[in-house]
């Protein structure tokens, strides 16, 4: 009986760690975000837990400039939850991988994060900023 017992409670705390690192994955996005001279591509997101990083919206890609001679770079706008968009400046005439965590003391447990990219055309033009991308937990 005893054995029976603690193969239940082996079994229950297998299973239930693995619910919990099947919350915790990677999630990809199959289309990368476009804008003029620019991608941002091979897309993966996740939420931290709460408890241990702030319940950050966690992202990773690749950042492509791809209008070398236009001079101009390309920047990753990202925020969670409808707060502040926080800026992950590229390199201009390269693919820069980007792995970055957003978040703000407020949004501990928020579901939904947003992200665009935009190409920097200086102070006098607007920039180039692609259709907002929203992810949800």
């Amino acid at each position: 009986m005893r054995k029976l017992a603690t193969a239940v409670v082996a079994a229950g705390l297998f299973f239930g760690g693995m619910g919990v690192a099947v919350a915790d994955s990677w999630r990809s996005v199959a289309e990368p975000i476009t804008t003029t001279g620019g991608q941002f591509s091979k897309i993966e997101y996740r939420w931290e837990p709460a408890g241990a990083k702030h319940g950050a919206f966690h992202f990773r890609g690749y950042l492509h400039d791809g209008d070398h001679n236009d001079g101009h770079n390309m920047y990753l706008e990202v925020r969670p939850h409808a707060y502040p968009w926080q800026r992950f400046k590229g390199v201009q005439k390269r693919s820069v991988r980007l792995e970055a965590s957003v978040h703000d003391g407020a949004t501990r447990y928020t579901n939904s994060a947003d992200m665009r990219l935009c190409r920097d055309r200086g102070a006098l033009r607007p920039n180039n900023c692609s259709h907002i991308q929203a992810f949800k937990r």
